[in-house]
């Protein structure tokens, strides 16, 4: 019958109808439920209407760059944002994760290459006299020394990966390092966005300090007027009464100031991994830098957040490792299959003078070697095997809506701060207004104290409005420049991933994996 096929033919009809047996007495595959499945990216139209787009023009050309911070033009939060990102342990605990997710992968990656080792094996065993074997031989055997030594310098091992289960957990592992790249550049940015709030908090109270300073010197140059003009009659004690009231108002006020400029610049020393001693000469420069006014957001800002977002990044690689995790699962239930050999040299001797083992051992009649196929078919494991694919399919689900929920949260986090950002710019503005307004009547009652038609009450009190506005504005910009910096940690500050590959990621279908075709060709 051979000889009337192609031999080649026969062989493979002989392969495939071998396979269907083996693969048809292997563990059964449960179906699961629907997995779950990526959402797309929520349309922002509205909120980035063309009234917006022409408000935000090119100060920042694209998007943020990574060092985002020198568009504020401050030496100051400069070199605290080069101290913390050397001395940071947040960013050196994550640098650790990704050093031991490179280390997995490169632990799965191994299991597709062939294992080459070496073996040496000496041993010398005395029979006892009154032992099993000198009863059965005891001329032979009785307080003999068995003398056995093997030497293979050549052993082999290969599993075959014809179900891709080996190259799905490189993949699992290769997404979980690249899951930690991004954590790595998420906890970069909550670092130096934080940094860069809590210096312009600080630099904001450092300068509401001078102001409050100014503050405290007018109310007790009131006070003393009041003093003077109840000795001499002209008053009543009622203001002089208010007057130290509003005296000590202002010192609580200077006092409050201090204490939370103090909070700030001990938060700015942990931040940066130092001690608090390190901050103290901080915010001398009295500017706290320039305020980008423009910012111009990409067309399809959505879409744009999958790869400037690392906490997206690091979410959908972890959505796509578990899916190749699923994929071992059900690899799991295929037979095994791999190939042992081993050459070298190996002798027993059974003596009760001299070893002479050596002799025999290196002699060319000691050469052996062995091949070993092996095949393994998980026919029962108790479920098992079930359980584990149960597990790693509810794994995907978990992380897939994860990181729907983050992209969900990413779209309303740039909504807030685009919004704050706008408002706190239309509030500064209406302040600016204010306090040109303010400094106008203080001009006025400066003239009108020339003129002797006021005395120096009215312009102090008119000063004492100026100086409070002023307060005011200094908050105003702080929260701008703090609105702009919630902004850019929003859009991803400066961090970049490949738009394509993410979107490859995407279309990723983990129920149906690549690899499984053969398997439902045999079955079916």
């Amino acid at each position: 019958m051979m000889s009337r096929l192609n031999p080649a033919r026969w062989l493979l009809n002989q392969f495939c109808i071998g396979m269907m047996f083996l693969v048809s007495g292997c563990a059964w595959i449960p179906a699961g439920d629907k997995p779950a499945e990526f959402i797309e990216a929520p349309s922002m139209e509205h909120t980035l209407s063309d009234s917006v787009h022409n408000e935000l023009a090119a100060r920042i050309p694209q998007w943020p760059a990574e060092r985002w911070w020198l568009e504020f033009g401050s030496a100051e939060l400069n070199n605290l944002m080069t101290i913390a990102l050397k001395n940071s342990t947040g960013l050196k605990v994550a640098a650790a994760r990704i050093r031991q997710a490179q280390a997995l992968a490169r632990v799965e990656g191994a299991r597709l290459l062939p294992f080459l080792d070496a073996e040496v094996e000496l041993a010398n065993e005395r029979i006892s006299e009154n032992g099993v074997f000198a009863v059965l031989n005891r001329k032979e055997a009785a307080g003999a020394n068995i003398l056995f030594g093997r030497v293979n310098p050549f052993n082999f091992r290969y599993e075959f990966d014809f179900w891709g289960k080996n190259r799905a957990a490189l993949e699992a592992a290769l997404g979980e390092a690249s899951a930690e790249k991004a954590e790595h550049a998420e906890v970069w940015l909550q670092l130096t966005g934080a940094i860069a709030r809590s210096y312009f908090r600080g630099a904001a109270l450092r300068q509401q300090l001078d102001l409050i300073h100014d503050i405290v010197e007018l109310h007790r140059e009131l006070l003393q007027l009041a003093e003077t003009r109840f000795r001499l009659g002209l008053d009543s004690a009622d203001p002089v009464k208010q007057g130290k009231v509003d005296l000590e108002l202002a010192n609580k006020r200077e006092a409050a100031t201090r204490d939370q400029l103090d909070i700030q610049r001990n938060l700015l020393a942990r931040l940066i991994g130092n001690g608090p001693d390190s901050t103290q000469s901080l915010f001398t420069d009295r500017d706290q830098g320039d305020i980008p006014k423009d910012l111009r957001l990409p067309a399809k800002l959505p879409l744009e957040l999958l790869a400037h977002r690392p906490d997206l990044a690091a979410a959908l690689y972890r959505a796509e490792a578990a899916a190749q995790r699923v994929k071992v699962g059900k690899a799991s239930f295929l037979p095994t299959i791999d190939l042992t050999a081993f050459a070298g040299v190996n002798a027993l001797r059974l003596t009760k003078g001299a070893s002479s083992l050596a002799n025999i051992l290196f002699s060319g009649s000691s050469f052996s070697y062995g091949i070993a196929p092996g095949l393994r078919l998980p026919w029962f494991e108790g479920g098992r095997l079930r359980g584990e694919l149960s597990v790693q399919r509810a794994e995907y689900d978990g992380a897939v809506e994860l990181y729907n929920d983050t992209l969900l949260h990413a779209i309303q986090e740039v909504a807030d701060s685009l919004s704050s950002w706008k408002e706190s710019r239309s509030i500064l503005e209406a302040q600016s207004r204010l306090l040109s307004s303010q400094r106008q009547n203080e001009e006025l009652a400066a003239d009108r104290l020339r003129l002797g038609l006021d005395d120096r009450r009215a312009m102090l009190g008119r000063h004492d409005v100026v100086l409070d506005q002023e307060y005011a504005l200094k908050t105003l910009e702080a929260d701008h420049l703090i609105a702009m910096v919630d902004l850019i940690e929003a859009l991803g500050g400066g961090y970049s991933n490949d738009l394509k590959i993410v979107q490859q990621l995407i279309k990723h279908k983990p129920e149906h994996p690549e690899g499984f075709d053969l398997y439902k060709w045999l079955i079916f």
